[in-house]
């Protein structure tokens, strides 16, 4: 994923527990801002979108 990686609004301010968010096309891609390295997650925008919403159910 080549495009440029945003950290999340609701990541914490102190630095930990840190998302970071790039769109490219019909997909999102999600990694974790202190090991970019490690890799990350692609999910399709309307995929990612569910995902959230129940994420914010729970």
């Amino acid at each position: 994923m080549t495009s440029k990686w945003r950290k999340s609004s609701y990541s914490s301010s102190q630095g930990d527990h840190c998302v970071e968010l790039a769109g490219r096309g019909p997909v999102v891609g999600i990694r974790d801002s202190k090991a970019p390295e490690s890799g990350h997650l692609v999910f399709e925008r309307g995929v990612l979108a569910v995902l959230v919403k129940r994420l914010k159910e729970s």
